[in-house]
C-alpha cells in the first residue's frame, strides 16, 4: 500500500504531464475499442439482412448470384423458375411456407418486386426485426404497390401517390408501363435493409401491366407485316405477285387469324380497284389511249367501288369471306386462354414477365435440421435445375469476401496504440531526469533498487489502466449518444453489450505493454548512483 501511495503522490505532483499521458493513451484505446465495436456492428448487420428464411431457391448458377439478386437486390438473376416447381416443392413434408420473389422492372431506379401479402409476415432481419406498416396495408390489386422508407422519403411519396413502372433500372420513355398505372397503398417502416429501397407489387400486377403493352405491340406487328404485303401485292399486281407477313416471333393463332383477315381485305380491295379485263396497261408517264376516263390522283372512284381505310376491314356485303375470317379470329382468341402466350409474342426475351415465372422464392422449413436436406434435394432436382442457398451460410461466405477492409481498420487501431504507448514511454523517459533528485532521497532513506523499479514500473501500470478504462467509457458514451443518429443516417445499427473476447484481449495487451515499458525508466534509474543523484548540476 505505500508503494501505491508513493506512485499515486508521484503522478499527482506532475498532474498536467500525467494528464497528457492518460489521454493519449485513452484516445488509442477508444480508437482500437470503436473500430471493433464498429466492424461488430457492420458484421452482424450484414448477417442481419434476413432472417426467418431457411432457404432461398432460384435457378441453377451460383449462389452468391441467387443471394445478391434476391436479398440484395444487386445484379441480373441467373434465370427464372417456373411457378409450378414452387407449387410442387410447397407440397414437399419438409416445407412449412414459401414465399415468390419476382424481380425485373423499377421505379425511378428503385426495384420493384412482385411477391404475395406472406412475404411481410415471413421475412425477418437482425435477430427478429419485423415488416411494420407505418401507414396503409400490403399491395392485394393488381394495380396496388407497397413502397420502403427510402422511397417515400426521396421520392416524397404518401399514400395514393401515382407510380409509374419502366423496363430495366432507369426511366426510359419508351419502356415505361404507362397503361398500367399503380398507387402506393402502404409504407413500410424503416428496416436498414434493402427493403427500405424497394417497391413491391404482386404477382398479378407484374402480369397485368404488361398485358395491354403485349396486346398494342402484337396488333402493331401485325399492321405493319400486313401493311407490307398489300404494298407488295398492289404495287406488282401487274406480276401476280403475293406476299407473307414477316414475323420475328412466332405468331400466335389470333395473330395469325387477324393477320389473315386484314390481307384478304387489302386483296379485295386491289381486285375491286384494278382495272377492267382489256384495260390497256400504260406506263407510267405515258398519255392514256384516247377515249380512256381520266381519274386525277384524290378523285372519287367510279360509282359502285366500296371505300375501305387502309388496314380497315372492307363491308361485309363486300367480302363475306372477310367476315368469316373475323369470325374464325374471335374464336382463336377466345380459345388462346393463357395470357403469358400473348405476352411474349412480341415482348423481349429478357422481359419475360409471364405469370409462371418467378425469381426465386422464400422457404421456410418445419425443423431448421431439414434445411441441409431439403437443400440438396431441390439442388439435384431432376425436373428443373435450381439452386438452394442457406442465407447465413451465404452471407458468412460473401462477408469473407468482401470483409478485408476490417483487417485495415485493425492495422490502423494498433498503429494509433502503439503511438500512444511509445508517447507514454517518452513522457515517463523524460520525466525521470527531473525526478533524479526523488529516485536518490527514496534510497538515502532505505529504498533498494527493486523498490525504485516496482515504483516506476507501477507508475507506467497506472498509466495505463487509466487510459483504458477512460477510453472505454467514452466509447460506450460515445455508443449511447450517437447510436440513434447512426442508425437513421447510416443504417448501421450498433449495439450497447458488454466487452467480447477480442475487446478484452485488447485491453490486456495494452495493459501488458504499459507495465513493459515502465521498466525501460526504472532501469535507468537502477544504475543511477546515489551520489549521482544529490550532486547538483550546473
Amino acid at each position: 500500500m505505500m508503494l501505491l501511495r508513493l506512485a499515486l503522490t508521484s503522478l499527482r505532483s506532475r498532474l498536467l504531464t500525467t494528464s497528457l499521458t492518460v489521454a493519449s493513451i485513452a484516445l488509442s484505446v477508444t480508437l482500437l475499442v470503436g473500430i471493433e465495436n464498429v466492424r461488430a456492428g457492420v458484421r452482424d448487420s450484414f448477417a442481419g439482412t434476413i432472417r426467418g428464411v431457411d432457404l432461398i431457391v432460384g435457378a441453377r448458377g451460383g449462389t452468391l448470384q441467387v443471394l445478391l439478386s434476391a436479398v440484395f437486390g444487386i445484379g441480373s438473376p441467373s434465370g427464372s423458375v417456373k411457378l409450378s416447381t414452387m407449387e410442387r416443392w410447397k407440397a414437399h413434408p419438409a416445407v412449412k411456407w414459401v414465399v415468390p420473389y419476382s424481380l425485373g422492372d423499377s421505379h425511378r431506379g428503385f426495384r420493384v418486386v412482385g411477391t404475395t401479402p406472406e412475404f411481410y409476415e415471413r421475412y425477418r432481419f437482425r435477430k427478429d426485426g419485423r415488416i411494420v406498416f407505418v401507414s396503409g396495408r400490403a399491395a392485394v390489386a393488381d394495380t396496388e404497390v407497397v413502397i420502403g422508407s427510402d422511397v417515400a422519403e426521396k421520392l416524397g411519396y404518401a399514400i395514393g401517390s401515382p407510380v409509374v413502372v419502366v423496363h430495366g433500372l432507369r426511366d426510359i420513355g419508351t419502356s415505361s408501363h404507362e397503361a398500367h398505372p399503380f398507387h402506393v397503398v402502404g409504407i413500410l417502416g424503416r428496416t436498414f435493409t434493402p427493403i427500405d429501397r424497394s417497391v413491391y407489387v404482386t404477382l398479378g400486377g407484374i402480369e397485368a401491366m404488361h398485358q395491354p403493352e403485349a396486346g398494342a405491340e402484337i396488333a402493331g406487328s401485325s399492321m405493319a407485316s400486313a401493311e407490307g404485303a398489300g404494298g407488295r401485292v398492289s404495287g406488282g399486281r401487274g406480276q401476280g405477285e403475293t406476299a407473307q407477313p414477316q414475323t420475328a416471333t412466332k405468331p400466335s393463332a389470333a395473330k395469325r387469324a387477324k393477320a389473315s383477315a386484314i390481307i384478304a381485305a387489302n386483296k379485295s380491295r386491289a381486285a375491286a380497284m384494278a382495272p377492267p379485263p382489256g384495260t390497256p396497261m400504260v406506263m407510267p408517264g405515258a398519255e392514256p389511249p384516247p377515249g380512256t376516263p381520266l381519274v386525277m390522283p384524290g378523285a372519287s372512284p367510279p360509282p359502285g367501288t366500296p371505300l375501305v381505310m387502309p388496314g380497315a376491314e372492307p363491308p361485309p356485303s363486300a367480302l363475306p369471306e372477310v367476315k368469316a375470317a373475323a369470325v374464325a379470329q374471335k374464336v382463336a382468341e377466345q380459345k388462346a386462354t393463357k395470357p403469358a402466350e400473348r405476352s411474349s409474342v412480341a415482348a423481349e426475351p429478357a422481359h419475360d414477365h409471364g405469370d409462371d415465372q418467378i425469381t426465386a422464392f422464400f422457404v421456410g422449413t418445419k425443423n431448421r435440421f431439414e434445411a441441409l436436406m431439403l437443400q440438396r434435394e431441390m439442388n439435384t432436382d431432376l425436373e428443373e435445375p435450381l439452386t438452394a442457398v442457406i442465407p447465413g451460410v451465404a452471407l458468412g461466405e460473401l462477408w469473407q469476401n468482401i470483409g478485408s477492409a476490417e483487417v485495415g481498420l485493425r492495422v490502423i487501431a494498433i498503429f494509433a496504440v502503439a503511438i500512444g504507448l511509445t508517447g507514454m514511454l517518452v513522457a515517463l523517459y523524460s520525466s525521470l531526469e527531473a525526478r533524479r533528485r526523488e529516485m536518490a532521497i527514496l534510497r538515502a532513506v532505505g529504498a533498494g533498487p527493486r523498490m525504485i523499479i516496482s515504483l516506476l514500473v507501477l507508475e507506467s501500470g497506472l498509466l495505463a489502466l487509466l487510459g483504458c478504462l477512460i477510453g472505454v467509457a467514452a466509447v460506450y458514451l460515445g455508443l449511447f449518444v450517437a447510436q440513434g443518429p447512426i442508425e437513421q443516417r447510416f443504417g448501421l445499427h450498433l449495439a450497447l453489450h458488454p466487452l467480447r473476447s477480442t475487446e478484452w484481449t485488447y485491453l490486456a495487451v495494452v495493459m501488458g505493454a504499459g507495465l513493459v515499458i515502465g521498466f525501460v525508466p526504472a532501469w535507468k534509474a537502477y544504475r543511477t548512483s546515489l551520489v549521482d543523484g544529490l550532486s547538483p548540476r550546473a
